[in-house]
């Protein structure tokens, strides 16, 4: 399997700097005051729910052009959690579709499957955190 682009980032934890090797990401990050921090930069979390909600949207794109069906009004929320797993910690997510009004229903619902099962963040994820789609 040959890859098709590779990102690359640098951290320096979870207060501090998150740089793209291109320079195109800078991001200043801070936990939020929900967790102690000032609140005042961005988070993991935040990211990760960035590009999740980016992909899950791209790939109900690519599901619906395949199927002949226009999906470019649709947008993908992710809300990603962080929550204690003993002394650890992991992650949930639950992504909120909206479709437009001729994709409600059953081919909506399908859609949204088709599009959980070719998303490559949700065939990352997939057995490692609990994700929960919801239609709107």
């Amino acid at each position: 399997m040959s890859t098709l682009y590779t990102a690359a980032a640098t951290a320096s934890g979870r207060e501090g700097r998150a740089v793209s090797s291109d320079n195109r990401l800078d991001v200043t990050l801070a936990p939020p005051k929900e967790l102690g921090g000032s609140g005042e930069g961005t988070n993991p979390e935040q990211l990760f729910a960035a590009g999740y909600a980016a992909c899950f949207a791209g790939a109900l794109q690519l599901v619906a052009k395949r199927e002949r069906l226009d999906a470019s009004d649709a947008s993908v929320t992710a809300e990603v959690g962080l929550v204690p797993d003993g002394r650890a910690y992991g992650l949930t997510v639950t992504l909120r579709v909206e479709l437009p009004d001729d994709l409600r229903g059953e081919a909506g619902t399908a859609l949204v499957e088709a599009a959980h099962q070719v998303c490559p963040y949700s065939n990352a994820t997939r057995g490692n955190i609990p994700v929960n789609l919801v239609i709107e």
